[in-house]
């Protein structure tokens, strides 16, 4: 893997007609960031060529939105990545970091968020850096890393829809 994208799902409803958090949709605004930043992230040349997705409904519905923006990736459905901590992400990615060279990650917080500053602390990031980071990780936000080929991190970039004209902000 070369690179490593950490996507957050967009915006979603506040409770699920079944009550249960797994099962909270996107809303309208959730669909369009999570459009927007595929865009973004397509238009810096990022296009993943392989997806790691929690299983929770609006992580998949924001694969979803994002895939039709990137085209043809392949997709693999991770039950373990619903509220994964920092820990179970990371061992998720060295366990599929040879089956790709740019790998997105559909996840939640806090764990996608903390993982985003534990590769910057391991990649030597600025400290502005970091602490802009530590500020927040909004839904439908990416965090990306390049990886050398020793496979350390170095942080690549941090894009908010917010910072693109669309309507996430810090939450």
């Amino acid at each position: 893997m070369r690179r490593l994208i950490l996507l957050r799902h967009g915006k979603t409803e506040a409770m699920a007609a079944s009550g249960d958090d797994f099962d909270r949709a996107l809303l309208p605004r959730g669909q369009a960031d999570a459009a927007l930043m595929a865009k973004v992230l397509l238009d810096e040349g990022m296009k993943p060529d392989l997806a790691l997705v929690s299983a929770a409904v609006r992580a998949r519905q924001t694969w979803e939105v994002a895939k039709s923006v990137f085209g043809d990736v392949k997709t693999e459905i991770v039950p373990t990545l619903y509220l994964a901590p920092s820990e179970r992400m990371r061992d998720l990615i060295d366990e599929w970091a040879d089956r790709s060279d740019t790998l997105i990650m559909v996840g939640h917080n806090p764990g996608i968020h903390e993982l985003a500053v534990a590769l910057m602390r391991e990649g030597s990031a600025s400290a502005s850096q970091i602490a802009k980071l530590q500020q927040g990780f909004p839904t439908a936000t990416a965090a990306v890393f390049a990886f050398d080929v020793a496979g350390r991190p170095s942080y690549d970039g941090f894009f908010t829809p917010k910072a693109h004209g669309g309507g996430a902000g810090a939450e």
